[in-house]
């Protein structure tokens, strides 16, 4: 089992620098490595370049510019390479499936914020002696760097990735563990609904509420995105002190809302894995979820749209995405594994339609956002809870199913 650890680092300021050298060179590298294959696709040959020429050539370009390529761990830049050849993947899978391509694009500075070690002790290692708080971890060509170990790490390390948010850096390593440890059984099964007025709704009447992180801190962002717009559009060198705090004052903002909606995430699900043996959840196609509706032309009036709910469907949108319902699923999976506990995925159409006493399934049995009154038998309840007993027992019926 591969576990991640990110732990903050505290550089000093000549080593803040030397990591910002690091970052700015390796983004030198994909780039060059993005040109020349698109280069070599117009103009040489349809066929394209593949990473293993492109390894092939580093050891020239570290001896051509020893300053800025050569001072750096080789791996480190193979897996740069690499990284370039996985978006070239993606992008081909992407043709031929039929889906938007989104051709690689060229990274600016500011954009490219992490470098990966792909194996502790080759141009990196992490100390794994017992400390108390802070610990060490080597760099080539930057040295020691203190980190704020919160934790301690289990297993045998293996990769290692510098990664930089805003002002703050971060190590992250992953490390190889055996079988987790399950927690003790609790007989326990629950079903899960995820919404918009309570973050989810489980199938024994219990509520998650709705944080909204990002609408509480909408005014202040909106205030900080005004002050950023009448600066005008420049490279991040030809900024001026006042553009740089303006950029880092709406950036800041964004990952503290991003912080607090993983913090939530983390809480929730940890909650959920304590005290169920099984969870079961809708199997949510959350992309498809908050695409923005297809226009409607006037086949009357050439030009012209008839309306399409598109404003009600943005606002839908942004709180579909405020609510962050793909990444708290992705945890609970994750921690479910660790723990060992059992979660299963369903299909999520008609779960809160459907009747849990007699089966009836109507559009007409959830008059409103909350209520559930079913038309065949009478039965009421809350319309989430209906939701969450459906899906838990479309659960234990697929995991029946699966079992035997």
């Amino acid at each position: 089992m591969i576990r991640a650890y990110k732990f903050l680092m505290r550089p000093t300021v000549g080593q803040a620098q030397a990591l910002s050298e690091m970052l700015r060179d390796h983004c030198s590298l994909y780039n060059g490595a993005l040109q020349e294959r698109r280069d070599a696709y117009r103009h040489v040959s349809k066929t394209g370049i593949t990473y293993g020429m492109q390894s092939a050539q580093l050891k020239e370009i570290r001896a051509f510019d020893p300053e800025r390529q050569g001072r750096w761990s080789f791996s480190s830049q193979q897996a740069t390479l690499r990284r370039l050849d996985k978006a070239f993947a993606g992008f081909f899978r992407r043709v031929k499936s039929g889906e938007t391509p989104g051709y690689p694009r060229f990274r600016g500075v500011n954009w490219f914020d992490t470098v990966d070690f792909p194996k502790d002790g080759d141009g990196c290692r992490w100390d794994s002696t017992p400390h108390d708080r802070v610990t060490r971890v080597r760099f080539q060509g930057v040295g020691h760097v203190k980190v704020n170990r919160h934790r301690p790490v289990a297993g045998r390390v293996k990769t290692v990735s510098v990664k930089r948010e805003g002002r703050k850096w971060f190590v992250v390593l992953t490390a190889e563990q055996g079988e987790p440890q399950p927690l003790p059984a609790t007989g326990s099964v629950v079903g899960i609904d995820m919404g918009i007025a309570n973050f989810l709704a489980d199938s024994g009447g219990g509520f998650v509420p709705n944080p909204r992180h990002g609408r509480k801190a909408a005014a202040k962002l909106e205030a900080a995105q005004r002050t950023l717009s009448r600066f005008p559009r420049c490279k991040a060198k030809d900024r001026t002190a006042n553009h740089r705090r303006a950029v880092e004052k709406v950036s800041g903002l964004h990952g503290k809302v991003r912080r607090q909606r993983l913090d939530h995430a983390h809480k929730t699900a940890l909650d959920l894995v304590r005290r169920h043996d099984f969870i079961a959840h809708e199997d949510l196609r959350i992309r498809s979820m908050v695409k923005a509706p297809a226009p409607k032309p006037d086949p009357g009036r050439p030009g012209v749209f008839l309306p399409n709910g598109a404003a009600a469907k943005a606002g839908l949108n942004k709180s579909i995405n405020d609510a962050g319902w793909g990444v708290f699923l992705t945890i609970l999976t994750g921690k479910a594994e660790s723990a060992g506990r059992e979660v299963i995925a369903v299909d999520p159409r008609n779960t809160s339609r459907t009747c849990p006493e007699c089966g009836h399934v109507a559009a007409q049995n959830r008059p409103n956002q909350e209520t559930f009154h079913c038309v065949g038998c009478g039965h009421t309840a809350h319309a989430d809870t209906v939701g969450a007993t459906n899906v838990l027992r479309a659960g234990l019926v697929r995991r029946n199913l699966r079992q035997g």
